[in-house]
């Protein structure tokens, strides 16, 4: 009994030591400390923002670099560099006829509602008349030369084209000449060049009326039930005149529109 209670005496006095010692640092589960971090709204910011922009910067074109193929650059400059001088062979083109000769066939005289070849002449003499066209020469082939006159619908729209062409050509110098400084401008503005349009149409009004000619010749076959019509001239007065005289070019297969009689 004397024993049992020496041991309680002396538990006692341990606790009584252990409550007035100065308390033990306290180390925090550094795992559970982490996942709390993680969870801190300002980290979840940082760490989405951080995130965002990695994203941003792979994608093509977003952070600086050149993103496009040089080799594909330079093909496409090239080529439009090749047909840029088309516009001034449009300009120059304008000036004159485009020469076609075609042959084209009508009904004989032995058709019902046939022409025969004087009455075929007739008809092509009363067109060319009253489109402003004289006979220069009578034989086995009928030449007519005529007056063209200027087109102001024509001259805009050369004006137009033109102006085009040289806006694209100021982007395509404006983006391969970035850094380009003058002496004297500095930093050039390549979309003035548009302003260079007008003398398209200056050009064009300069050369002043055109004269064309064309020329017919008629023949007809062995049974005169179809006559033959070469024809040689301006294409554009060839493929009014064909329409309007209700001709049907040799070869060829009028098909009727869908709006046809």
């Amino acid at each position: 009994m004397l024993a049992g209670k020496i041991s309680l005496l002396l538990f006692a006095l341990l606790g009584t030591i252990d409550a007035f010692s100065p308390p033990h640092s306290i180390v925090a589960n550094p795992t559970r400390q982490s996942r709390v971090y993680a969870m801190d709204p300002v980290n979840i910011i940082d760490t989405a923002s951080t995130l965002l922009a990695d994203a941003a910067d792979a994608i093509p074109g977003t952070s600086g670099e050149v993103s496009y193929s040089r080799a594909s650059y330079y093909t496409i400059l090239g080529l439009y560099l090749i047909s840029f001088p088309g516009i001034w062979s449009t300009v120059k083109r304008s000036t004159k006829a485009k020469v076609k000769k075609k042959t084209y066939v009508t009904k004989g005289e032995n058709v019902d509602g046939g022409k025969g070849l004087r009455e075929q002449a007739g008809e092509i003499m009363a067109y060319m008349k009253a489109n402003n066209y004289e006979v220069v020469e009578a034989g086995d082939t009928i030449t007519f030369r005529g007056l063209v006159q200027r087109s102001t619908s024509q001259a805009f729209f050369l004006v137009f084209c033109t102006a085009i062409a040289f806006a694209s050509l100021a982007l395509v110098l404006q983006i391969q000449f970035q850094d380009l400084e003058l002496p004297v401008v500095g930093k050039p503005n390549w979309f003035l060049l548009a302003f260079l349009s007008p003398y398209a149409g200056i050009y064009y009004w300069q050369q002043g009326d055109r004269q064309d000619d064309c020329s017919f010749k008629l023949e007809a076959n062995d049974d005169e039930t179809e006559n033959s019509i070469t024809v040689q001239g301006s294409e554009e007065e060839i493929e009014r005149m064909w329409r309007t005289l209700d001709w049907q070019e040799k070869g060829m297969v009028k098909v009727p529109g869908l709006l046809d009689a």
